[in-house]
């Protein structure tokens, strides 16, 4: 569990369940961000974890204030598929073939390939494919960079932690122009056995609303 706040890290709005189980080398995982106003993101993903972490598929929602589903995403990577709908005023379908690879990772999975960063990354990045829910179903090539040594104050303590930022990977001539407009997502990482997160920065599923997560 991990309390959600608004952009200051004064106000709580919100927090965080999470569930993580493994059976073989099927990794399962769930994350729920609940909001104060009854509104809720919800990630499902599986993936073999043995060796490389391959993902199979899962689920993305988001809830508004009522409960109600405005999206419900199904994601079969094997398949290469999205299904599911957008509730925008009124219902769209959804069903596209897209192309995604064993290293395409949403929601729960992109910490844990933070947590196993120095493993896979290559000039201090590690770049992979997303699927962002909102405000429609979005395929993007995602960076991970290691930016520098940082310290994070929690509760009167100070943390020693690296800091990393994501952004989206588009095409070297126009990503410094796509970085300056999109909000900046940033993970402060606790290093140690295994890793922790120690606090995120950045926008609510890919959309405009900014909060801090500690």
């Amino acid at each position: 569990m991990s309390t959600i706040f608004d952009p200051t890290g004064d106000t709580p709005i919100g927090f965080i369940e999470y569930h993580q189980t493994r059976r073989g080398d099927i990794l399962s995982c769930v994350r729920i961000a609940h909001f104060r106003d009854g509104s809720s993101d919800e990630d499902r993903a599986e993936a073999h974890a043995a060796g490389s972490l391959e993902a199979i598929g899962g689920r993305s929602f988001i809830r508004d204030a009522r409960g109600q589903a405005i999206v419900d995403l199904a994601i079969d990577v094997g398949g290469g598929h999205l299904t599911g709908y957008v509730q925008d005023g009124e219902r769209q379908g959804i069903d596209e073939r897209v192309a995604l690879p064993p290293g395409t990772y949403w929601g729960p999975l992109i910490f844990l390939v933070l947590k196993n960063f120095d493993a896979n990354a290559e000039d201090d990045r590690v770049v992979f494919r997303t699927v962002a829910p909102t405000p429609q179903p979005r395929v993007l090539d995602m960076e991970l960079r290691r930016v520098q040594e940082a310290a994070v104050e929690r509760v009167g303590i100070r943390v020693d932690t690296v800091q990393f930022e994501l952004r989206p990977r588009i095409h070297w001539m126009i990503d410094p122009l796509v970085h300056l407009l999109v909000p900046a997502t940033d993970f402060w990482v606790s290093p140690g056995e295994p890793p922790a997160l120690a606090r995120f920065s950045g926008p609510r599923n890919y959309g405009r609303q900014a909060i801090r997560i500690q």
